[in-house]
């Protein structure tokens, strides 16, 4: 059952799902939202819809020896970051006895994506690099969470893909239409970028090549924000178109 409007305990209004024409900050976790949320009609308060309704306990297969409880404010060290996406934990989430802290819309990440010939799957441990950041980790030490292709050539740090759509955001980029955003992405990979001055074929295969890693994009995206605003959508279709 969806529910279209709920009240939650953090707020003293009614609050009534919907879509945010803007991007907003989630007054549950702290991180900025796209998309649908739970919003209040009197003032300016917004969940992500995970974070609104989450479950007091929930189980993660990367975590298999832990079980995690929901907390409004995390207990123990303010220093602290999410596991999945690296950030700083300011607010809602997900701790097990063994401090692992997970984001409550990481914790429920789509673990397989498929969409027009490129399937993803979450992971953990990835071996290779991602194509925004061009490095196997987040940060020194921290790999964070990664969705990587079946055919091990398309791969991205949800860290990177939700850095990369705020980032573009602020510059514009979805105002105007502009791919720089794409195109910054795939020059990442010196591979197939050498191959460019090359013969048609190798054009070919490099066309090909941006073409695939649009949609596995497109898919993370999607997974990461949930039914894109607007704005994003319509950015994600001239990923896909150009």
């Amino acid at each position: 059952m969806k529910y279209t409007e709920i009240t939650h305990p953090s707020h003293p209004h009614d609050l009534v799902l919907g879509s945010a024409e803007e991007p907003y900050q989630c007054d549950g976790c702290k991180e900025v939202g796209f998309g649908p949320c739970f919003k209040c009609g009197q003032c300016n308060f917004n969940l992500h819809e995970e974070c609104a309704m989450p479950e007091p306990s929930a189980f993660h297969p990367f975590f298999s020896k832990c079980d995690f409880r929901f907390y409004e404010n995390a207990p123990g060290s303010s220093d602290r970051f999410y596991d999945a996406c690296g950030k700083d934990v300011r607010g809602f989430v997900y701790q097990c006895s063994h401090e692992h802290d997970l984001h409550p819309c990481c914790m429920k990440l789509q673990r397989t994506l498929i969409g027009d010939g490129v399937k993803l799957h979450l992971s953990d441990k990835v071996s290779t690099r991602c194509l925004k950041c061009g490095s196997k980790e987040i940060s020194k030490g921290f790999r964070g969470w990664s969705y990587e292709s079946s055919c091990g050539q398309y791969r991205y740090h949800v860290a990177c893909v939700k850095d990369l759509v705020l980032e573009n955001w602020r510059r514009g980029y979805f105002d105007d239409g502009h791919n720089t955003m794409a195109l910054q992405i795939m020059v990442r990979n010196e591979d197939i970028v050498q191959q460019t001055g090359g013969s048609s074929s190798s054009r070919m295969k490099v066309s090909k090549y941006w073409r695939m890693a649009k949609v596995a994009l497109t898919l993370i995206i999607s997974a990461v924000f949930g039914d894109p605003t607007t704005v994003v959508a319509t950015f994600i279709a001239s990923l896909l178109s150009s």
